[in-house]
């Protein structure tokens, strides 16, 4: 049997250790294969709204195989340690160092080798689902054909190879100079009792409560301000919460001898502090990298609401079209409309406001003002059967409308009072603002006066004065290719042209597929980064199996039964694997709801639904590990 046979063979002899290992690298090469396989594809490369989604999927592509790097090193190093007695055994029976690290490095490029093409392979089984997925996610009019990826599949292969062969260079250098009674010894060199400190506890608790209300208690654009110091400060004091105050509170407890002698609590915490200190910068790790995959995902999710909600709540109408007075083909556009419309057998409402602008002062306005005619106004909202209130003015009375948010999209914060006097200048009238509404009815982000009929008539002296088509109907979503069709007919080229038309739908879609090619990218990422944060969780508790099994098997001679070691076990692993999950979930929780408070906009469904689906998806993947892992300590009783 030759040296490379050996090597192949060790690897196939502990498949059950590797599996995890294996498994959690093909995932990164598939999720790597698929970025590149849709970075690559014709559809994102023409000249389209969808050509940026092809430089997005490639920045992507370069954040996994960063992190794929990071997250191999680290499990690969975690085995290493599991298999130190075995190597041990090898070095005892005349294998030599050098034969050693070669027989590591050749095991890791032939895991790496296989991995690399079971990932690209599945990438490929499953590329038509998946592009069937994206051009749904992405709302494309074409649809994403299947391709055979070469330059993907170049691109995947090259590249993990690559990374293999360096995480083997790195194994290696990590086995450098181990003595062979560190490795006889392995795990079981008698630990110190950890210990936690009291001021680094207090610490830790001070920088976490202080950091959420700072996130909780900051609005507007201050949140913006306040996001490095209070994200540095949340990190700090998780670091601390693994390192110091967990320990800290598990020894307190055991101090407790009603709790610590109480039915199986003295074999759960004799050494959970130790496991909780050995984990610590595991826990961290993973509780952050959750923390991103959380708030990423949450904020894109959240972003896309807001701003398709906002959208649709400030431009109601299918579509608006708005003519200056220098318009010659109002008649001819509005006509068109109409048609079409008619056409496609869609009812509609229309309603005609024409709107005056002239030159006003007061306490509230100082700038060119929209008026608008009480019964244009009433019109308006009857033909929507928007739940607004009728203006009923006389003489000199006026109402303001004004939208829910800025042009900005943020919320109003302007306190609309009434009794307010707003002066027209060269047509000398005053006029009495006796009430206010809040409707986003009117075609820009502006305020809007209602004045009554007579008195609009009277102003004659204006600066401006515009036509407002607004066309309703329910089935507004059904309008996107109309609304495209009018779009390129009329073909409007900026806002300095004397008319401006504009498609709710056609907009709403637009948003839709810009939102949707970056949820799709921030989707697959944070898959990746909780995938592997889960896996982290998996490669430490097999670390600690062989010590595990010793343990309990020690323990089972004394009486043990497999119901106690199950309950006892299960509460152990719920206790290190939901810890980190839980944290994550907390300041993923903080963050969304800062970015409410940035922003003005509830993200509470969004954040359930975000949070609610990995901690679900968690739940299921800690029942999973908790079955395999108490059948092979059963065994060992």
């Amino acid at each position: 049997m030759t040296f490379r046979q050996f090597a192949f063979n060790n690897v196939m002899r502990n498949k059950r250790t590797y599996a995890g290992y294996f498994l959690s690298s093909t995932f990164a090469v598939m999720v790597f294969f698929v970025y590149a396989m849709f970075a690559f594809h014709p559809a994102f490369n023409k000249e389209t709204i969808h050509s940026s989604v092809s430089l997005g999927l490639h920045f992507a592509e370069a954040i996994i195989y960063v992190f794929s790097f990071i997250f191999v090193l680290f499990s690969m190093s975690s085995f290493l340690k599991t298999r130190k007695k075995e190597f041990g055994l090898l070095v005892m029976h005349g294998m030599t160092n050098m034969q050693l690290r070669r027989m590591v490095f050749l095991e890791n490029v032939i895991i790496g080798f296989f991995a690399t093409i079971l990932g690209i392979g599945l990438g490929i089984i499953f590329s038509k689902m998946l592009l069937l997925a994206a051009e749904n996610i992405l709302e494309l009019e074409e649809p994403l054909l299947f391709y055979f990826p070469v330059k993907a599949l170049a691109l995947t292969f090259v590249s993990f190879l690559f990374l293999f062969v360096i995480i083997s260079f790195a194994t290696v250098v990590i086995l450098k100079g181990s003595k062979l009674v560190d490795l006889m010894k392995g795990s079981s060199v008698p630990k110190a009792e950890p210990k936690g400190s009291l001021l680094l506890s207090l610490l830790a608790a001070v920088l976490l409560i202080g950091g959420y209300v700072a996130a909780l208690l900051v609005k507007g654009l201050g949140v913006a301000v306040a996001m490095i110091p209070v994200t540095t400060v949340v990190i700090i004091g998780t670091y601390f919460l693994f390192t110091q105050l967990s320990v800290f509170v598990i020894r307190a407890l055991k101090k407790r001898q009603s709790f610590f002698w109480k039915k199986t609590n003295l074999v759960l915490f004799s050494d959970l502090a130790y496991r909780m200190k050995d984990n610590a910068r595991t826990f961290f790790f993973v509780a952050i990298v959750s923390t991103v995959a959380f708030t990423a995902i949450g904020s894109l999710v959240g972003f896309r609401s807001m701003v398709t909600t906002s959208l649709v709540e400030e431009s109601p109408f299918a579509f608006e079209y708005v003519s200056g007075e220098e318009n010659k083909s109002e008649t001819e556009h509005v006509s068109f409309i109409r048609d079409e419309l008619d056409q496609e057998g869609i009812p509609f409402q229309e309603t005609k406001v024409v709107v005056k602008e002239l030159l006003a002062t007061g306490e509230e306005y100082d700038q060119s003002l929209s008026i608008v005619r009480e019964s244009d106004y009433n019109n308006l909202i009857q033909s929507g059967e928007f739940e607004l209130k009728k203006a009923n003015l006389s003489g000199n009375e006026a109402m303001v409308v004004y939208p829910k948010r800025e042009l900005n999209g943020s919320q109003r914060n302007v306190e609309k009072e009434s009794h307010k006097t707003i002066v027209l200048k060269k047509n000398e009238v005053s006029l009495e603002q006796t009430t206010s509404q809040e409707a986003g009815i009117f075609p820009d982000y502006q305020d809007y006066i209602i004045v009554d009929d007579r008195l609009f008539e009277k102003l004659t002296k204006i600066e401006n004065q515009k036509t407002f088509y607004a066309f309703y109907t329910k089935d507004w979503k059904e309008t996107s290719e109309i609304g495209k069709k009018i779009n390129s007919a009329i073909q409007p080229e900026g806002f300095e042209e004397p008319y401006q038309f504009f498609s709710l739908a056609a907009t709403w879609s637009f948003i839709n597929q810009a939102f949707g090619a970056t949820l799709f990218i921030g989707l697959f990422i944070g898959a990746v980064f909780f995938v592997a944060a889960g896996s982290f969780l998996y490669f430490r508790l097999y670390t600690d199996l062989d010590e595990e099994k010793r343990k309990f098997a020690a323990i089972g001679k004394l009486g043990l039964t497999h119901k106690e070691l199950s309950k006892i076990v299960t509460i152990q692993l719920g206790l290190l694997f939901f810890a980190p999950i839980l944290v994550a979930v907390i300041h993923g929780a903080v963050a969304l709801t800062a970015l409410h408070n940035m922003f003005d906009f509830s993200l509470v469904k969004e954040s359930t639904l975000v949070l609610g689906s990995f901690f679900v998806i968690q739940v299921i993947y800690f029942l999973f590990i908790r079955m395999g892992y108490i059948r092979k300590l059963k065994r060992a009783i």
